[in-house]
């Protein structure tokens, strides 16, 4: 155990010195309205560019649900005069990549590219129409709710999409979280063109922009970058807040499916992305079930018993309390035991909490592998975009290895026994022997 806590802390030492090493945040607003977050780094000739808008799927309604989502897709489809096909031949061109990000609080589409002047300056011309001018042309949108269309019919015959979807509506009911974020094959058939453009109207305002912005600029150019992609959006006016999320009326749903195995999930209200207690949250979560091999719910269930192969725990920390949420699969015919398993590892780890020496090693693995997930630009503008858009602290990179090691084995299981309910779950089963 000694031997234990001094490696800790010599790696603890070690990432420190690399926190304080990182490169610091700058963040402004643009004289247009947008919030803008900046890291400058010479070290490679790439730019990479993000901009967040407050339009996820909580922001659908039930009969417009997938609506957020084509709209993202859409964006680069056809823009500012340019076909989908010129679009993409642009950016080929000079070797520039698009890319999108959608949940329930976001959507955002992301550049990289050379920063050399020519590439730049090509690049961040296309990024700004597909940005800015959106057509969202007739002909594409039907071949595009077409493909989604498919897609939902194919995914829901599969197991896993049937329970995923059903513990979504179970556990949310009727706030937005619960809507699916790829729509359902009635409300993606009836969307028309201006149900987009309305859409993208009210929700893609320069007053609603989050942009990130990391590489081989200066703050001038950066500034200067920020403003051409955001100047021409829409006015439009401050997104709405959304509603509180209550806990559900613990509830078990068994749904009979051919599979040979049975789909188990768990969820309950978990935590916002500002929530107080997210680290000791997230420490505790990595011993009950994110930590692979070392958790609890592997070790009791799979190592101890072969009721499962896997067995995982997570949070997805939101604007409102996002999902706490346990999944596994196993044969049908345990698939009683497995669940009963887990709810008592479940109600055990919250009534007890950690040991000390599961804490010293959760800090361990999370502090050890905290540097792979920023090692590179793309990483850590992923971190710096959630940085802005959640308008967290400037220094949460540099925090975060402190929080981690802040975290104690009593503010865990406060924290625990505070915010998740084991007797409040909702549970579905698809596969089961029988329905309920």
């Amino acid at each position: 155990m000694h031997v234990m806590r001094f490696m800790f802390l010599l790696l603890l030492s070690c990432c420190s010195q690399w926190a304080l090493a990182t490169l610091p945040i700058e963040h402004w607003q643009t004289p247009s309205g947008a919030r803008v977050y900046f890291i400058e780094s010479r070290d490679l000739p790439i730019l990479d560019v993000s901009v967040d808008f407050d339009a996820g799927s909580s922001t659908d309604t039930a009969d417009k649900s997938g609506r957020a989502g084509l709209t993202l897709h859409l964006l680069s489809l056809g823009a500012g005069g340019l076909t989908e096909d010129q679009v993409a031949k642009g950016l080929a061109d000079v070797g520039a990549q698009l890319g999108a990000h959608f949940d329930q609080d976001r959507a955002g589409i992301s550049l990289r590219t050379l920063s050399s002047a020519r590439e730049r300056g090509q690049a961040l011309d296309i990024f700004g129409r597909v940005i800015q001018h959106p057509e969202f042309a007739g002909n594409v949108l039907e071949r595009e709710k077409a493909r989604v269309i498919a897609g939902l019919k194919e995914a829901d015959t599969k197991p896993g999409t049937i329970a995923d979807r059903l513990l979504m509506k179970m556990l949310y009911g009727n706030h937005s979280y619960g809507l699916r974020s790829s729509g359902e094959v009635d409300s993606v058939s009836g969307l028309q063109r201006d149900d987009l453009a309305n859409f993208y109207r009210s929700r893609y305002t320069v007053g609603n922009a989050v942009v990130a912005i990391m590489g081989n600029v200066s703050r001038a150019e950066a500034a200067a970058i920020a403003e051409s992609l955001t100047k021409e959006l829409p006015q439009g006016k401050p997104a709405d807040v959304l509603p509180e999320v209550t806990p559900p009326a613990p509830n078990t749903r068994k749904i009979t499916h051919p599979a040979t195995q049975s789909h188990i999930v768990l969820a309950y209200p978990g935590l916002r992305r500002v929530d107080p207690d997210y680290f000791p949250l997230l420490v505790g979560n990595h011993i009950l079930g994110g930590g692979g091999f070392t958790s609890r719910l592997m070790e009791e269930i799979r190592q101890k018993r072969g009721l499962a192969y896997s067995v995982h725990s997570h949070f997805a920390p939101l604007r409102e309390k996002g999902p706490f949420e346990i999944g596994l699969q196993t044969r049908k015919e345990q698939s009683e035991d497995a669940l009963l398993l887990t709810r008592k590892v479940l109600a055990d780890f919250v009534a007890g909490g950690p040991t000390e020496k599961e804490l010293v090693e959760a800090k361990q693995n999370i502090i050890g592998s905290f540097p792979l997930r920023i090692d590179s630009n793309k990483k850590i503008i992923g971190f710096l975009a959630m940085i802005g858009f959640y308008n967290l602290p400037l220094t949460y990179l540099d925090d975060y290895v402190k929080a981690v090691e802040r975290a104690t084995v009593s503010q865990v299981k406060d924290a625990f026994q505070r915010r998740i309910n084991p007797d409040g779950m909702v549970t579905v089963v698809v596969g089961a022997v029988g329905t309920e």
